[in-house]
């Protein structure tokens, strides 16, 4: 999809590109006729002017916007650290957005993080998933980087973990052993994480000659995905259950225990990031270690590259994640 640039609105609207500057601003005398004119053009041209109307595209600020939903803070903290040792390393600085749910929309923020005159805007979106987004950032004359989904653009970069693929070699490993009573639980917080390990176990089994039928879904009755196991237990009992969140598997662990399903001897139970809590409870908890600090050295050096005009070798970086055995799996 081509850029439409102010310069193409200038001459679509035969004025100069300081009018056409002005006009989108509110700034300076402009005649109606003119004003007309160029709303005309940006209109019939679809181009979106926000970028441009705070001035992103005439200056450079060494300063870079960097969106975050606040519900992912938790998880973005060493992302944060990473991203921001590599910009002081090249002299910028981070400005950071964040969007609520049901406060904020993610395109609002988007058209605020561009309107705060930046340089480049780097996006954490592990939560979404951006088919639909996609065109919409395209339209933005700006550079980006979009972390934790991937992206295929020509004018987007991103930088994310195949959590699919890590779901497709576990269930295969399982299953080379004879095991395959093997569920995949619903995270309602992560529809996008949640597609990919729905989508890394179907593989698997297929790659086997097998159907995937292991989706666990929360009832959207039940509060708490504790209250859902807790009942779930007492009909049901896996060979594996893969779950996203570290609380998902303590609600696991709890559940199970209670209706008498020991782990890992019964059950075995893997969580798909690691975190420090996953350490701190009996059994401790088996989950893929996340190189979470790279990904966030990675993408603020690919944005930099970008403003640079240096090559970028990969507009789609994906990075590797490790299991990590520990009490929940034999």
């Amino acid at each position: 999809m081509k850029k439409i640039t102010i310069y193409e609105v200038a001459k679509e609207s035969g004025v100069s590109l300081a009018t056409v500057s002005r006009v989108i601003n509110g700034s300076g005398a402009v005649k109606k006729a003119t004003k007309e004119k160029v709303a005309a053009a940006i209109e019939a041209l679809g181009y979106r002017p926000n970028a441009i109307a705070q001035g992103l595209a005439l200056s450079r600020t060494t300063t870079i916007g960097l969106i975050v939903p606040q519900t992912c803070f938790s998880q973005a903290g060493s992302i944060i650290n990473g991203l921001c040792d590599v910009a002081k390393l090249y002299d910028y600085n981070i400005y950071l957005h964040t969007i609520t749910e049901g406060v904020t929309s993610f395109n609002e923020i988007v058209d605020s993080a561009i309107k705060s005159r930046v340089d480049g805007v780097i996006i954490y979106a592990d939560k979404v998933i951006l088919d639909d987004s996609t065109k919409l950032l395209e339209q933005y004359n700006i550079p980006m980087v979009v972390i934790g989904s991937k992206i295929s653009s020509s004018s987007i970069c991103s930088v994310y973990i195949d959590f699919k693929e890590a779901v497709e070699e576990l269930c295969n490993d399982y299953l080379n052993c004879g095991i395959d009573d093997i569920v995949v639980l619903e995270d309602r917080k992560n529809s996008n994480i949640t597609f990919q390990m729905k989508e890394g176990a179907s593989n698997a089994f297929r790659k086997h000659g097998k159907e995937f039928n292991g989706f666990i879904e929360i009832s959207n009755s039940t509060r708490s995905t504790y209250k859902f196991l807790k009942n779930y237990f007492k009909t049901h009992k896996h060979q594996l259950v893969i779950a996203n969140r570290d609380s998902q598997c303590f609600a696991c662990l709890n559940a199970a225990t209670e209706n008498g399903i020991r782990v890992p001897e019964d059950l075995e139970l893997v969580c798909m990031s690691d975190s420090k809590f996953n350490s701190m409870v009996r059994p401790e908890i088996s989950a893929f270690t996340i190189p979470t600090y790279d990904v966030g050295a990675i993408a603020m050096r690919v944005m930099t590259k970008i403003l640079k005009g240096e090559e970028v070798e990969e507009t789609e970086k994906c990075l590797n994640c490790l299991l990590q055995e520990r009490e929940t799996t034999k």
